[in-house]
């Protein structure tokens, strides 16, 4: 055994639409190479590869890399839907535990295509059959051409809504909150600041979500070197971020019985995030700053919840005191999250990641969240997988 992986090194490059974005190898191409110079180690270093995209076909990985070396190593291809980039980590971080490995790379990105998410093989069962059935039962029929995503999180903060008795405009600030912290990231695409009006009165998409509260499907990638820390002290590099504990959780039955809270995941990542502070002997409380998965406005007020970020019922409470942002108990998303950077999906979880690392050196100029020791990740994918990680800044 290794020890805890170190990151040694991350990088991405600027996520943008898909009209505007490069092809998904040279999208991956500028990632390594910054991830690579940010850990002061050639490609040649590298001993296995796990790289994730959703939308491709077979071995994009191994494409994706080629312009960057062709050393033989292995290269796996992870698709775990929206959290596919952390679970690309989640591997590479066990390789380097185990002693498999003293050097692995994780990469992810996405081409995404216009317009909403949509299943591209309608010849065999759908993965979302049992989570459809569920939500048809719970909420009827949607109206025609209703896209299925929204329907899912919409309707999950409807349920919050009624349990719970908040209006729209609480989710819509999570909206705002997260354009005014992508003002300050050269990363993201969308940076401009918007209002509460220009939230509540953009086009209605479904239940409580306008349009400004989904993210939008942009393209780009990201990376990150893990090393062991016996290789770090050798080669003299500076590793002084490690991942302390990370849980990879999927559903169990409470998913599929009535509640669609539960039904988009808020129960994988309980449980994901409970195992992350008992192995890493953290509080939430100790949490000062957190990139959550905010695919939806509603599922990000569910996630402060799901994380124990703050109690179950009082996530409003939690918003309209600013203790999600700067100045309050826990700042959500500094990089202005899915809603702002957008959600190329293999590349979401290492966009992440690369932001708390970041942040845990002191490097996030103006999105810098002072005192950060430990930081906490949360990737959410539907059909299903949670992964939570715990980073903490190290001697």
């Amino acid at each position: 055994m290794s020890g805890k992986a170190r990151v040694a090194g991350v990088g991405m490059v600027p996520f943008a639409t898909p009209s505007k974005a490069q092809p998904y190898d040279v999208m991956a191409t500028g990632a390594v190479t910054a991830a690579l110079s940010d850990a002061g180690v050639d490609y040649d270093a590298i001993q296995q590869a796990y790289v994730g995209y959703v939308y491709g076909d077979s071995t994009c990985g191994q494409n994706a890399l080629y312009n960057v070396g062709l050393t033989g190593i292995p290269v796996v291809n992870v698709n775990n839907n929206c959290s596919t980039g952390s679970s690309a980590l989640w591997l590479a971080r066990q390789a380097v535990e185990s002693g498999a490995a003293d050097v692995v790379l994780a990469l992810g990105f996405e081409q995404m295509q216009r317009g909403a998410l949509g299943s591209h093989w309608d010849d065999r069962p759908s993965p979302f059959g049992r989570f459809d059935e569920t939500l048809n039962r719970v909420q009827g029929p949607a109206p025609e051409n209703t896209p299925l995503a929204p329907r899912y999180f919409g309707g999950a903060g409807e349920a919050y809504r009624e349990k719970y008795g908040l209006g729209d405009d609480v989710f819509a600030r999570i909206a705002v909150k997260a354009r005014a912290h992508a003002a300050n990231n050269p990363y993201s695409v969308f940076r401009d600041p918007i209002s509460l009006d220009d939230v509540l009165n953009s086009p209605q998409i479904y239940g409580p979500l306008t349009r400004l509260q989904c993210c939008p499907p942009t393209c780009g990638a990201a990376a990150a070197v893990l090393v062991s820390p016996a290789y770090a002290a050798k080669q003299g590099l500076r590793a002084n971020v490690q991942i302390s504990a990370q849980a990879m959780t999927t559903d169990r039955p409470s998913s599929f019985e009535t509640d669609l809270m539960r039904l988009v995941g808020f129960d994988m990542a309980r449980e994901a995030a409970d195992q992350v502070y008992e192995a890493a002997g953290v509080a939430p409380e100790d949490i000062r700053v957190v990139e959550l998965h905010d695919c939806f406005t509603t599922n990000e007020l569910l996630t402060y919840e799901a994380l124990r970020l703050t109690p179950e019922g009082t996530a409003e409470k939690f918003i309209l005191d600013g203790d999600n942002t700067y100045g309050g108990r826990v700042v959500t998303n500094p990089s202005g999250g899915l809603l702002s950077k957008g959600h190329p999906l293999g590349a979401t979880g290492l966009a992440q990641c690369a932001e708390l690392v970041w942040q845990l050196r002191g490097e996030a100029g103006p999105r810098q969240v002072e005192g950060v020791n430990v930081a906490l990740q949360h990737n959410l994918g539907l059909g299903g997988a949670a992964v939570v990680s715990l980073y903490e800044k190290v001697a």
